[in-house]
């Protein structure tokens, strides 16, 4: 993936008055640069290959949108900015090249913003990267910071996705896929866990380690790098690196305990001393864990433990990390962004101890590569409850050359339902919905609108 040479200076790009063009802006982290580099004065257009509430909102906001992707589209940009997803082949990229348009990927701008920042406290992880950013954010305005933020999903708090303060602190979630947070500054790397994963990338688990190892070898010696102390991939990756260690395991810097059984409750004990008692607004283990790993950042910024715990009172989880939708003939519809199998794993387990008499899972699988990587994972999870249904794989940036679908999950899963289309999941889900049922809509796609519809959305 070619960008930018080193003769072009992404700071003589992003300043008032110039004009970027990102392609791919209704993604996650595209959506907010976009909105954020505006509000320093930019002008900015961008193009998506679908329509999505992400581009209605940056339309909303005087941003133009071009839906699908045209040479035409980057007649008058100084500069283009690319997601990871884009490549070469793309034709607006090939019109950058041919008319000597710089290209810049979307973390290298990123961490251009963020240097202007004392503090940068960027979240990693393979899981709960959304969530964990959302509670610091919470914690943060909470301690009246004032941050800027750039989260990779949308936090009710704020009603978007990003904020633009006037603080010394920036947070921003860190994706390690084609490493794009290596573009970064961190100078507070927070590392959640390491897992195998967007193994179209990376060749495998290793790969994937050396990945955060170089990440968190990003923050200076005067800064802080805080990681998870009870994940023996996460240990082995910082092996050597000096980090402050977060987890249920008292051996850490910072651990949790005292916990309640649906996990929602707890105390934190920060270097030997009671930190906070915490009383969350989400359930489930993993919650618990994301918790603990952002009680253990505000405790190295010197924030009392009580704003931690009045802060996170008022969380209620970021949008689609199992987030109620309404009821629906007496079942309860929630939707989940999991696409991994341990994410996967996470939410089942959470809901488990919401006594719902039974739980069915309509689930999207994301990308073709993770789907054929960790099928027997997937299998394995989805035979946890009581009603699978599976819809076509979300190709996302993948063409199937691999010949798999969910079919073949579906063959694998006693008494689960192959529902091609989210039509088919919608009907399905209306016809079986009863009281006393839980009814998930799981992926990180668009899985979300076959739930949406039973509603009329």
């Amino acid at each position: 993936m070619t960008t930018a040479t080193a003769t072009h200076n992404i700071a003589d790009y992003l300043r008032p008055g110039r004009r970027a063009h990102l392609i791919g802006i209704g993604g996650v982290s595209m959506r907010p640069l976009g909105l954020v580099l505006r509000s320093m004065g930019m002008e900015i257009s961008g193009s998506d290959m679908n329509a999505s509430v992400s581009t209605s909102e940056l339309i909303e906001h005087g941003i133009p949108v071009f839906i699908g992707h045209s040479a035409e589209n980057i007649r008058g940009a100084d500069c283009v900015i690319r997601t990871a997803a884009v490549h070469n082949d793309n034709p607006e990229i090939a019109a950058a090249r041919a008319e000597g348009i710089p290209i810049f990927e979307r973390a290298q701008a990123w961490g251009y913003i963020m240097q202007s920042y004392r503090h940068a406290i960027c979240v990693s992880g393979t899981h709960g990267k959304t969530t964990t950013t959302s509670m610091l954010t919470h914690i943060f305005l909470e301690a009246g910071r004032d941050p800027t933020v750039m989260i990779g999903g949308y936090l009710p708090l704020l009603k978007a996705g990003h904020r633009v303060g006037k603080g010394d602190t920036i947070i921003l979630e860190s994706c390690e896929y084609c490493n794009s947070f290596l573009n970064f500054f961190p100078t507070t790397a927070v590392v959640l866990d390491v897992d195998a994963d967007h193994l179209d990338f990376f060749k495998d688990l290793e790969d994937v380690e050396r990945s955060f190892r170089r990440f968190a070898e990003l923050v200076p010696k005067d800064g802080l790098v805080i990681a998870n102390g009870d994940d023996a991939n996460t240990r082995k990756t910082l092996e050597g690196l000096v980090y402050t260690s977060f987890g249920f395991e008292k051996t850490n810097d910072v651990y949790g305990e005292n916990f309640s059984r649906d996990w929602s409750e707890l105390d934190v004990v920060c270097r030997g001393r009671p930190y906070c008692h915490l009383k969350l607004g989400v359930i489930g283990r993993h919650n618990a864990m994301n918790a603990v790993a952002a009680a253990a950042v505000s405790c190295a910024y010197g924030i009392p433990g009580d704003t931690v715990a009045r802060a996170l009172a008022g969380f209620r989880g970021a949008g689609r990390r199992l987030e109620y939708k309404g009821t629906y003939h007496g079942a309860d519809v929630y939707d989940d962004y999991a696409h991994h199998p341990n994410e996967l794993h996470a939410t089942l387990a959470a809901v488990a101890s919401m006594g719902y008499k039974r739980v069915i899972c309509a689930f999207q699988p994301h990308t073709y590569s993770r789907t054929k990587a960790l099928f027997g994972d997937f299998v394995r999870e989805l035979r946890t409850v009581d009603i699978a249904v599976l819809t076509d794989i979300y190709a996302a940036r993948e063409q199937n050359t691999i010949g798999i679908s969910s079919g073949d999950l579906a063959a694998e899963i006693p008494g689960s339902v192959y529902c091609p289309s989210l039509p088919e999941v919608t009907e399905y889900l209306a016809r079986e919905a009863r009281p006393g049922d839980i009814l998930l809509t799981v992926g990180a796609g668009d899985i979300y609108k076959a739930g949406d519809a039973l509603f009329g959305k």
